[in-house]
């Protein structure tokens, strides 16, 4: 499996390497609300939750699914915006207001992407004017509770407010804690933006590819980039550029924008801590025999980014729930995922430290 972007026609001057303060942003707030996710981000994620205001953390909440999976394309507005030279900002500033020129159903549609599961590579209706996607994504959020039922009705309902609460918030963030914390990564991105448009310039995209990722492989016969992930999606690069974006607490993240009409964008980690020690040989015999089997592999990569329930899981998947369930059971005995009550649904989630035992290459493949 794996995302592809049609890149024939591309001229080199239309690839570029920059930072996304917003982008960044994002990924804080995705470590912060999944540390797990990030075991060497340990130390920063205590000392930054230690001093955050009780308020602002009460706010974090409010919208997190927005970035707890890994992080919505709203954090990289860039993409969405008509043209083919649209750029991520040199601050923060400059990228929120790139955000606002998102029109709403750009907006709405990008963040109801994860928990709704709305077209996302493919042309599709709008949930701000088609009922039925409307009514489809109030009831996928109401499976995630009724905090997130309440933020997706008042963003379907009033999406400036929405969109103004979102900007304020995350000015507050940059106050309370990321301005400090970009202040010292940026110029380790600077460093990496100009290594990679240095190699872009003299040696070609395929030497900065390699640089990027060993899971991402140019076919410069077909014109095209294939990525190595557990998922299958497509995007066609025809007025618009290849967009190359570097993060410093990104790891073991490896994301591809190929939203429908959106410019392509490869958000990569630079640097790759190390993972803990793994678990007892029996522990272990009975995890990978559990995960041998490929439907389970891919529950596994839906329940590393976030909870569900066993109905949407078979909606995903299109199989039947005691299909679903049986698979469900193999994963919990073997101590791979969890299970909590919330209301009348039950939600299930991978657990990552457990998987995180087994090893970095399969962590890393999950959370690709």
């Amino acid at each position: 499996m794996s995302v592809s972007i049609d890149i024939a026609g591309l001229r080199p001057e239309r690839v570029a390497v920059l930072p996304s303060p917003l982008a960044e942003l994002g990924m804080a707030l995705h470590a912060l609300s999944e540390p797990g996710h990030h075991p060497g981000l340990q130390g920063w994620v205590t000392g930054v939750t230690a001093r955050l205001d009780s308020h602002l953390a009460d706010r974090m909440c409010e919208a997190d699914f927005l970035w707890r999976t890994t992080f919505s394309d709203l954090f990289m507005p860039f993409a969405g915006l008509p043209g083919t030279s649209a750029v991520p900002g040199a601050t923060l500033a400059e990228d929120l207001d790139l955000l606002d020129k998102l029109t709403d159903e750009q907006f709405v549609d990008a963040a109801l992407e994860f928990t709704c599961a709305l077209p996302y590579d493919v042309q599709g209706g709008k949930a701000l004017t088609d009922p039925a996607l409307r009514g489809r994504a109030l009831g996928l959020a109401a499976a995630r509770g009724p905090q997130q039922m309440r933020f997706t009705e008042r963003l379907l309902a009033d999406p400036p407010r929405i969109r103004a609460w979102l900007r304020q918030f995350l000015e507050d963030c940059d106050e309370a804690f990321f301005a400090d914390t970009w202040s010292r990564l940026r110029h380790q991105l600077a460093a990496d933006t100009r290594h990679k448009t240095d190699l872009l310039r003299h040696k070609g995209l395929a030497e900065a590819l390699t640089l990027v990722s060993p899971a991402v492989v140019l076919d410069e016969a077909a014109g095209r980039i294939t990525i190595d992930k557990l998922r299958q999606g497509h995007s066609v690069i025809r007025d618009s550029s290849l967009l190359l974006v570097p993060t410093s607490l990104g790891w073991p993240h490896l994301m591809v924008l190929h939203r429908h009409g959106w410019q392509p964008v490869l958000h990569y980690p630079v640097g790759s801590p190390g993972l803990t020690a793994p678990p007892s040989v029996d522990q272990l015999t009975m995890r990978m025999t559990a995960l041998s089997h490929p439907v389970r592999m891919q529950l596994c990569r839906n329940l590393a980014r976030s909870t569900y329930t066993t109905s949407e899981l078979v909606q995903i998947h299109g199989m039947t729930a005691p299909e679903i369930s049986r698979h469900l059971s193999v994963l919990k005995k073997a101590g791979l995922i969890t299970t909590r009550r919330r209301g009348r649904y039950v939600l299930h989630q991978l657990d990552v430290t457990a998987v995180a035992r087994l090893g970095s290459d399969f962590l890393e493949a999950l959370l690709r």
